[in-house]
Order: C-alpha cells, then structure tokens, then sequence
C-alpha cells in the first residue's frame, strides 16, 4: 500500500466506497488485529465487571463482532462510533438492540468524561503514515486531537485499550500525555513462529484533565507475566532496546486483508 492509499484511510469516503463496493461489500465480518476469541483472554482481565455496567465506547468501529461479543457476556452500556454512515447503517441492522453512531473520533459529539473503557482496534493505525519518527504535520494533527479526544471522554480511572501491530517505541510517541494516564504495554501472541500484537492499556490519572509534566510508568509484559517495569523520565527518549520486540510489522499486511486475522 503506498503512501496516498495509506493517507486516504483517514476519510470516510475510502471506507464508505470500500463498504459498497470494494472488499468488505460482501456483508461478512471482516475483523483486524485479532478476533474476540483471540482477545477474550484479554479483556477479561482489563474490562470491569459487567454487573457493574461499565460504559464502553468503540472507537472506528467497522464491522468488528466485537461490541456484539461483549453484548453477549451482558455488557449493555456500549457505544460504537465510526465515520463511515455506510457501516454504521449496516451494523444498525445487524445489532438493533446495540447503539451505532455516525461520529469523527478527532471531534466526538459526547460530553467529557462519561466513558470507562475506550477500545481502539486499528483505528488509530488508519491515521498513520509516512516516517513514524517525522510524520506529515496532517498525520500529528489527527493524532493529536483523537488522542486527546480518547483522554477527554475517558472519566479518571478510566482506561483505553489500544490494540496494534505497532511496536512500544512508535506507539510510545502518539500516545504519551504526560501527567494523564499511565501506560503499560502487554504483548500478545500465540507462541513461537506466530506474528505479534501488543495491547496498551492508558489508564487515566484521578483528576487528569489538562497535559501537565509527569513520570510515565512503562511495563512491557507477555499475556502472563511481567518482562520489565521501569519508570521513563522522558516521553520521547531513552527507549531501551530490550523492550523492543522481534518482529517487525507492516500497515499494509493489514489494511488490505478481507478476512478475519487469526
């Protein structure tokens, strides 16, 4: 995918053409980075309990099973937004009884701080393109104001569920508000051979609503254990190579794929 197709997966149009006519017309589901059952293990150690009905907003939504498969294990207070009209309607018909809205995650239509769990499954990665160490000054606006919309809705104690191909030191760098949440990173795989994803898990400071200084705490673990814990003095400096990953991933190994990633 090169770097104009990669740029036009931050406009609804692409996504509005690809949903009518192109590889996901075809009205079946088509997941990224990881089924729910890949996940569920999961998020069942970082969502709150349902009985406490915990407000969930899915940010870029698409098509993904996943607001369906939390439905099924009684999570009722979810809201799925995403800027395709065309993919909203569609799920709407799928999953009446759930709640789709047409909405842009760089300006969302919702008040501050409602949401307890905001999940991201690729979202954030349809906005990213050209050098990870000096994007375009388009790509850090986008970033910018949907990161800063996730921390806006989030209430304090909340967390964001960021699911990705993308390695901790180029994550590290969209993401860190200083003095708003603090960041650990959980690598998730099936084994030896099998491709990696990491989870970062951003859970808002108790009274975090302006970007002030702080120390970031900075955890890389496997889906069992911690690897690392070590306290980072600086948000976009001294990464130390152990946290590093094997593998290198591609956005186009992803974003051209029409079926479920398992």
């Amino acid at each position: 995918m090169d770097v104009k197709s990669t740029k036009d997966l931050g406009f609804p149009d692409y996504w509005n053409n690809r949903y009518n006519n192109g590889a996901e017309s075809d009205q079946a589901t088509h997941e990224w980075f990881r089924t729910f059952e890949k996940l569920r293990p999961f998020l069942e150690k970082e969502l709150p309990n349902a009985s406490t009905e915990p407000h969930i907003l899915h940010f870029g939504c698409r098509d993904s099973t996943l607001p369906a498969d939390l439905a099924n294990l009684q999570f009722r207070n979810q809201i799925s937004v995403d800027f395709s009209d065309v993919v909203i309607k569609r799920m709407q018909a799928k999953h009446p009884d759930l709640e789709w809205r047409v909405d842009d995650v760089r300006k969302l239509s919702l008040h501050d701080a409602p949401i307890d769990i905001a999940i991201d499954k690729g979202t954030l990665d349809a906005m990213l393109y050209g050098s990870q160490w000096d994007p375009p000054e388009e790509v850090q606006a986008n970033v910018r104001a949907y990161v800063d919309e996730v921390a806006r809705v989030l209430k304090p104690g909340g967390r964001w569920l960021y699911i990705t191909f993308r390695q901790p030191h180029s994550v590290r760098r969209q993401v860190v508000r200083d003095g708003v949440w603090e960041l650990v990173v959980e690598r998730l795989d099936d084994g030896p051979g099998t491709f990696e994803y990491f989870a970062y898990v951003l859970t808002k400071h108790d009274g975090a609503g302006s970007l002030k200084t702080a120390s970031l705490a900075w955890i890389l673990s496997t889906s069992t254990s911690k690897v690392r814990e070590e306290p980072l003095r600086h948000p976009l400096f001294s990464v130390n190579t152990t946290f590093l990953p094997r593998k290198v991933g591609f956005l186009s190994n992803f974003f051209t794929m029409t079926h479920a990633q398992t």
